[in-house]
C-alpha cells in the first residue's frame, strides 16, 4: 500500500548514496509494489541500501513504540491516584 510505499521511499532518499527511489501499484486490487532504487556509485547495490533503509525504520519504529509505552506508564502513574480518589 501507499504507505508502506512512501516510508521506504522517503527514508531511501535520506541515505546520500541514494539517487532516485520511486514506487509503483500495478493495481489497487494486486498487492505489489514495485520498487526502483538507483544509486550514485556502481560500488553500493539498490539492495543494500533497501537493507539499511528497512532496518533504520524498523530501529526507528522501536524507538516510536518504547516512548508510547513509557509516556502511556507515565500518564498511569500520575493520574491513577486522581482517577481512583473520585470514586472513593
Amino acid at each position: 500500500n501507499h504507505t508502506v510505499g512512501n516510508l521506504l521511499r522517503m527514508q531511501l532518499l535520506r541515505d546520500p548514496a541514494v539517487r532516485f527511489t520511486g514506487y509503483m501499484l500495478p493495481h489497487p486490487l494486486i498487492h505489489r509494489m514495485d520498487l526502483k532504487i538507483q544509486t550514485n556509485s556502481s560500488t553500493v547495490a539498490p539492495v543494500e541500501v533497501l537493507s539499511a533503509a528497512i532496518e533504520d525504520l524498523a530501529n526507528e519504529t522501536d524507538h516510536l513504540i518504547t516512548q508510547t509505552t513509557d509516556a502511556i506508564e507515565k500518564w498511569k502513574k500520575e493520574n491513577n491516584a486522581g482517577v481512583m480518589g473520585q470514586f472513593q
